[in-house]
């Protein structure tokens, strides 16, 4: 297994050589279960229309920058969750429930893209796909909703999905669940035996391509 294909240049390959799938010998037999069952055939689509799957998978790519092959199949981890009503437990007084407040606004973002271009927004280029997002997360109010509140709703759902994936923790140097083994090597740059080294500590994940002045603590 390998991590996410994202470019030295854009944050990637921070941690050389590292697999937290040679990890799995120390989890517990449930919790190896459910972590590599992650890296078998997604699971097939079961809450998304196949309009609305091609929506959300244009909007996930951007959301997280995955432009190529091999994925991390967010779309169907996402719908898993919608399908089996695996929510945050909340949702927003003014908005609907989790569900509904995602087919209400794949909708709506394909109904903007259609306005703006003729096209639904999996057939808008990337550039376009991306000036009309950066667009909602600038706006105050987006087709009757809290344009922030909307934000969070498809980041909270795309984040939690690609971070719970082997391959974006691959990307992030995490060696997987604590239990039972626990971590006794505790501080800033404490690494366990079996952690790798960061090879470019003063880089910022969020702007890797800004100069830094930050060495290693």
């Amino acid at each position: 297994m390998t991590a996410a294909p994202l470019d030295p240049s854009e944050g990637g390959g921070r941690f050389p050589g590292f697999d937290v799938q040679g990890q799995s010998a120390h989890w517990d037999p449930i919790t190896q279960g459910v972590v590599l069952a992650r890296l078998g055939r997604p699971a097939d689509l079961r809450f998304f229309t196949v309009a609305e799957e091609a929506t959300a998978r244009g909007l996930f790519d951007q959301l997280l920058d995955q432009r190529q092959e091999p994925r991390i199949p967010v779309v169907n981890m996402v719908d898993a969750r919608l399908a089996e009503d695996q929510t945050d437990g909340w949702h927003y007084e003014d908005m609907e429930p989790d569900a509904e407040a995602w087919r209400g606004t794949l909708a709506d973002l394909d109904s903007e893209a259609r306005e703006r271009h003729g096209s639904g927004f999996a057939g808008l280029s990337w550039e376009e796909q991306k000036v009309l997002l950066t667009d909602v997360h600038n706006a105050d109010q987006w087709r009757g909703r809290q344009a922030a509140r909307v934000w969070s709703l498809w980041t909270r759902y795309a984040c939690t999905a690609y971070y719970s994936h082997p391959s974006a923790w691959n990307e992030i140097g995490f060696a997987g669940p604590a239990y039972p083994r626990g971590y006794k090597n505790l501080g800033l740059d404490a690494r366990e035996p079996f952690e790798v080294a960061d090879v470019r500590p003063g880089q910022d994940p969020a702007n890797p391509k800004a100069k830094s002045g930050r060495g290693r603590h």
